[in-house]
C-alpha cells in the first residue's frame, strides 16, 4: 500500500469518527497499522501529527457551528471533545486568534484547516505530471 492511500484511509476514518474519542491505538487497530508507523508516516507526509489534525478538524467544525447555529458555546465545546468551556476557549483562541464569542459575532465561517486529502491529491498530481 502506498503512503498516500494510507493517509487517505486515516483521514477518512478520522472524519467519520470525529465526534468520538480517537486515541492513536484505536485508529491503528481499526485500520490494521502499527501505531508508530502510522503516526510517523502521517507526520512525514502531511507535516502535522495525527493529534494536531484531529484537533484542527474539531476546532474547524466548532467554528462552523458557532456561525451556523445558536448552540451554547459550552455545548459546542463538549461536542468538540473538550472537558470544559475554558479549555475550549483557550484552544480556540490559539487556533483562531479570537474567542469563540468574538468569532460568533463576526458571523463568517472560514476554515483554518482544509482536508489533508486535498493536499495529498495536489502533491500526487504534481509529482505525477
Amino acid at each position: 500500500m502506498n503512503e498516500e492511500s494510507m493517509i487517505e484511509k486515516i483521514v477518512s476514518y478520522i472524519d467519520e469518527h470525529i465526534e468520538e474519542d480517537l486515541p492513536l491505538d484505536q485508529i491503528a487497530k481499526e485500520l490494521n497499522y502499527s501505531k508508530f508507523y502510522m503516526a510517523r508516516t502521517f507526520a512525514d507526509q502531511t507535516g502535522c501529527t495525527i493529534y494536531k489534525y484531529i484537533q484542527g478538524q474539531r476546532l474547524t467544525q466548532a467554528a462552523r457551528k458557532l456561525v451556523e447555529t445558536r448552540k451554547p458555546i459550552v455545548e459546542i465545546a463538549y461536542e468538540a471533545r473538550y472537558n470544559s468551556q475554558q479549555a475550549f476557549t483557550l484552544a480556540f483562541g490559539r487556533y483562531y486568534q479570537c474567542t469563540p464569542q468574538a468569532y460568533r459575532r463576526k458571523g463568517v465561517f472560514y476554515p483554518k484547516q482544509n482536508s489533508i486529502t486535498n493536499y495529498i491529491y495536489m502533491i500526487g498530481g504534481m509529482m505525477a505530471a
